[in-house]
């Protein structure tokens, strides 16, 4: 197990992942200061940077993956 910067804060909030004008639809699971967990339909779909667009409070936030495990993805903020 890594060690993070920050810990972790459990959600469940509905997203987007934005990219090239295509969306895909997501759940955050958990959130720090620098990252996160999101629970996606299939992690193949997902590029490997892109904007995450939260519909609690429609805050956009700049992404990159960080590691994959079934159907759930790592973030880091950039």
């Amino acid at each position: 197990m890594t060690d993070r910067k920050s810990s972790r804060t459990g959600i469940d909030h509905p997203a987007q992942i934005c990219s090239d004008g295509a969306s895909i639809g997501c759940s955050v699971v958990n959130i720090s200061a620098d990252g996160g967990a999101i629970d996606v339909p299939n992690p193949r779909d997902v590029p490997d940077r892109f904007q995450l667009v939260t519909e609690h409070g429609r805050v956009v936030i700049n992404c990159r993956i960080v590691w994959i495990k079934r159907n759930r993805i790592g973030v880091a903020f950039e």
